[in-house]
């Protein structure tokens, strides 16, 4: 499982430095093309909320093994590709597969490991899915440098059939199959809720916040998940359980995740776009550039795993934070003429802040769950992460093209040096300075929030504890 999770994580990572090249080869702007990584996402959280059920209506088995298969399909297309539609398209495809792993993969760690041995078994999760990207950007960059960038997905498809074939042979059943009924109207709101929301944003990048269908989209998403939300708290057996939320670690360390995830993006997309489109850097030399830090983010994952066993995740998400914001300062006045090296320290900085904090805040959240909230915890973590990094990603964007067309126009008007190509890349890399200034107040809003995490054991079942009670009484 951990070896699917691996090859969907590297699958959503290689997009990150193929993106400029795409952008050249299909001609089309930087709000289109982020819908490579959008997309993905906005499928993502639209079947993400879906999972909860799925772990209760099918065995482990039987649900890894067809996320598998979908995500081989969608590959194959992604493979056979020869336009953006057609390519999009495939990665939607993976997507829908790729949503079922993660969430099913985090329900088996809570299921097989006790809360006080969870932490070491997420650190070893987290080495693998870090891993991923540790290698995704620079075998993406070799690959866009001396190959097509079809040759990517070609590539990932033998990878897939062996993870099927192991699955086959060795995965066991241990999720508990409770054939819950599918609410259909919840499974309703929530596809329209989350889709109306995700693509809201994401258009945002190109149309503006302010554009009538954005605004429409967030209206319809917003109204749909507050009767989404009710339709759950009411009916008996409810798409995802939202009752989650009465435990107030689960909640704090949700909205935790939803600024640290924001941050987390922040690499994935300015990053690339700075160092190709603005400083005329290869793929390969964006890759790299990413490798020390990914590296060491992934093996400081077993590590953190287990200091969080032994100490909590408290001081190890304000640690982090601090580091993190600390190197993201470093990104709000890169110049055309930064140095690589300058580059490549800040970016290992803020993966190794990160490592601090990425896999410690969720677990701690999901601990404090009883035992028969674990698949609905882990649906709505990685509702919560894919509907904060839509967002965020859309954010991003906007603000560093909105930031770039003001820069342009003072600089026009200023009667500026050099010719308009200058000023534009000069004009971009301060729009992206301006997406790191926005990412630095997300990363602050983490670290205050970080200062309430305590260290709280795993929930009675209520149900069971009621039942015992009346036993008792008897």
């Amino acid at each position: 499982m951990i070896l699917g999770a691996f090859i969907a994580v590297l699958n959503q990572t290689i997009m990150s430095v193929a993106t400029p090249e795409l952008m050249i080869d299909f001609n089309i702007a930087a709000s289109t093309a982020q819908w490579l990584t959008t997309g993905y996402m906005l499928v993502n959280g639209v079947l993400i909320p879906i999972t909860a059920f799925l772990m209760q209506r099918f065995t482990t088995r039987e649900l890894f093994m067809t996320s598998m298969l979908v995500f081989l399909c969608g590959t194959i297309v992604s493979a056979a590709a020869h336009s953006f539609d057609i390519l999009l398209v495939g990665r939607l495809i993976q997507a829908a597969g790729a949503g079922i792993i993660m969430p099913l993969l985090m329900t088996v760690i809570l299921t097989v490991f006790p809360p006080d041995k969870r932490g070491a078994a997420m650190g070893l999760v987290g080495l693998a899915i870090i891993f991923a990207p540790a290698i995704g950007p620079t075998v993406a960059g070799y690959v866009m440098e001396h190959y097509s960038w079809q040759t990517m997905f070609y590539g990932m498809i033998p990878f897939v059939v062996i993870v099927l074939v192991i699955a086959f042979v060795y995965l066991k059943n241990v999720t508990e199959r409770t054939y819950p009924k599918l609410d259909i109207w919840g499974a309703t709101l929530s596809t329209i809720g989350f889709g109306a929301l995700l693509y809201g944003c994401s258009s945002a990048g190109s149309k503006g916040w302010s554009s009538t269908e954005v605004v429409s989209l967030l209206v319809v998403g917003v109204v749909s998940l507050i009767l989404f939300t009710w339709r759950q708290l009411v009916s008996k057996s409810p798409l995802l359980d939202l009752r989650a939320f009465k435990y107030s670690m689960f909640s704090l360390t949700t909205v935790i995740n939803i600024a640290i995830t924001m941050v987390m993006y922040a690499d994935m997309m300015l990053l690339p776009l700075y160092l190709q489109n603005a400083r005329g850097y290869t793929a390969m030399e964006s890759g790299l550039l990413m490798l020390p830090g990914a590296l060491l983010m992934g093996l400081m994952m077993p590590v953190t795993g287990k200091l969080f066993d032994r100490f909590g995740a408290k001081w190890l998400a304000i640690i982090g934070m601090v580091i993190t914001i600390a190197t993201t300062i470093g990104f709000v006045n890169l110049t055309d003429s930064t140095s690589y090296t300058y580059l490549v320290l800040m970016s290992t900085g803020r993966r190794f802040g990160m490592a601090m904090f990425l896999m410690p805040i969720t677990t701690a959240g999901l601990n404090q769950l009883p035992a028969r909230l674990n698949a609905h915890g882990t649906a709505i973590a990685n509702t919560i992460k894919q509907v904060a990094g839509a967002i965020g990603t859309s954010l991003l964007i906007t603000v560093m093209t909105t930031s770039t067309k003001s820069h342009l126009q003072d600089m026009t008007v200023a009667g500026g040096s050099g010719t308009q190509e200058h000023m534009l890349m000069e004009a971009s890399i301060q729009g992206i300075n301006d997406a790191y200034l926005v990412i630095i107040g997300i990363g602050i809003v983490g670290l205050v929030l970080s200062f309430f995490i305590k260290r709280v054991g795993q929930a009675e079942e209520v149900e069971e504890t009621k039942v015992n009670m009346k036993l008792k009484t008897v």
